[in-house]
């Protein structure tokens, strides 16, 4: 299988080509030419599976440069001792329709280690497949949980390097202190003056500067992305809503070949592009519901038609999703339009900061996706009614969607819906706390603890004691000085 740029489709190149670049040449995001067939006995078969085995079966699908035996070793070493729960992407149900999935249970309680804890071993190997002699330098702008994510799957493995921008006042503190306390010779990591997206477009500037890939690569190294921009860090991402479907049906929720709807919160559209995908392939998924917080872009271009990144940016207590610009819609977009539609409207984007679908993209984008939003007042309310009706404890993302599926349902009426659970309440101990109106504690997690009779998770237990390796914070334009300070 081949893949090109979703903005010229001409330049084809391999998987293990398309996740050592990270991102295309021309600024666009590799895709694959054709997406793999799911039938549903292969579903049933995958049943059967545990995840690892799952995950190698599917990703094989789109990997033809790697054999089965290479990902069965991968998908081992991602998915083992390193998670608390055996099922790996556990499935919760709270009632009859509704289940949660669980992808929080890795090193870093976040679901970025669904993907971030295979991609290493994806991009070191297609180092090899590929000839490529210089060293790798990851780069990485983070709206909280993928940077210690990939810091944590990057940490010490050779011939990499690794560096993580985050915005200064746009992480929460559990997310902070994993970020810059974390070990490893080959990390760094700085705060960016500025929000998310000030953050993302220097990063994007810097893969398009090639006077300064030049001199990179003058000392041996070369840049990649643990973004989800690279396609090595999304095609993970596809397999547990194809693993959540195949626990409905072995939990007798759900019959082999019943449609399933998906409810994701998301702000770079890659989580819920995966879960599409997955679709595309052949998984019986009814509708994917697009849960925004207040920075609510991604809504109003699901009602509309039309995207507009000029508004306000909210500071919000779900900071994952403190997006404007939705950098993996580029991909859905291409499916819909193609690559030269696409090249206009992200060239629309980059000019104006909006652009418009015609009428039948945006019809088609419609029939598969709904878009919905809260703001925080919302999420603490969902917060405090989901653990008051179901003894379950949900982080602020995950009750923003939760808070949109109640809404799409009074709308709609009620479906087998998932909700995908993307972090721990525990790494927003304080506002989860504020939720179910308790009292704020100098340890909010031991608070937390107590008040949810929920064990900590090991990897954030004594964080706030560890020592500070990171403390610095750069303007926007100063993030080639302390790549090229780092790789020196």
């Amino acid at each position: 299988m081949q893949y090109h740029s979703t903005r010229d489709s001409s330049r084809q190149v391999s998987a293990a080509q398309a996740i050592a670049r990270g991102l295309a040449p021309d600024g666009g995001l590799f895709v694959p030419d054709v997406l793999p067939r799911l039938e549903l006995e292969e579903l049933k078969a995958l049943a059967d599976l545990d995840y690892p085995s799952r995950a190698a079966a599917i990703m094989g699908k789109f990997l033809e440069d790697f054999s089965q035996q290479e990902l069965r070793t991968f998908a081992a070493m991602a998915y083992g001792s390193n998670f608390d729960d055996p099922a790996i992407a556990p499935v919760r149900f709270l009632d009859d329709e509704t289940a949660v999935l669980e992808l929080w249970h890795g090193p870093t309680c976040a679901f970025k280690d669904m993907a971030l804890q295979m991609l290493p071993h994806l991009l070191t190997a297609s180092l090899v497949k590929t000839g490529e002699a210089r060293k790798v330098c990851i780069l990485v702008a983070t709206s909280g949980d993928t940077g210690k994510a990939a810091l944590e799957g990057f940490r010490d493995v050779p011939g990499t390097g690794i560096v993580v921008f985050y915005p200064r006042d746009g992480v929460s503190h559990m997310q902070k202190l994993q970020m810059v306390t974390q070990e490893g010779k080959n990390v760094c990591v700085s705060a960016v003056a500025g929000n998310f997206d000030d953050a993302q477009s220097g990063v994007k500037a810097i893969f398009g500067d090639r006077a300064f890939a030049d001199a990179l690569s003058q000392k041996g190294w070369f840049l990649s992305s643990a973004n989800s921009i690279n396609w090595g860090r999304l095609l993970p991402q596809i397999v547990y809503y194809i693993s959540a479907y195949c626990d409905c049906v072995n939990a007798g929720r759900l019959n082999l070949g019943e449609e399933l709807d998906f409810c994701v919160p998301t702000g770079n559209f890659g989580n819920i592009l995966a879960g599409w995908y997955a679709k595309e392939m052949g998984l019986p998924a009814g509708r994917f519901l697009c849960a925004s917080n207040a920075n609510n872009v991604l809504t109003e271009f699901l009602e509309t038609g039309v995207y507009d990144r000029n508004r306000p940016f909210h500071t919000t207590i779900s900071p994952s999703m403190d997006i404007l610009v939705s950098s993996n819609l580029e991909r859905l977009l291409h499916a819909q339009c193609g690559d030269k539609a696409t090249s206009g409207y992200m060239s629309d984007l980059s000019r104006t900061g909006r652009y418009a679908l015609d009428d039948a993209a945006f019809t088609a984008i419609r029939r598969d996706f709904y878009g919905g939003c809260c703001d925080d007042a919302a999420t603490r309310d969902e917060i405090r009614r989901v653990f008051s009706a179901h003894n379950y404890l949900m982080d602020p993302h995950t009750a923003v969607a939760s808070h949109v599926l109640c809404r799409y349902r009074d709308k709609e009426g009620c479906r087998p819906t998932v909700l995908v659970s993307t972090a721990s309440p525990f790494k927003f101990a304080a506002d989860v706390l504020s939720a179910l109106g308790r009292p704020q504690a100098q340890e909010p997690l031991a608070a937390l603890a107590s008040a949810s009779g929920m064990p900590v998770p090991a990897p954030l237990a004594g964080l706030e004691t560890r020592p500070v390796r990171f403390a610095g914070c750069v303007e926007a334009d100063g993030l080639r000085d302390l790549i090229s300070g780092f790789l020196a």
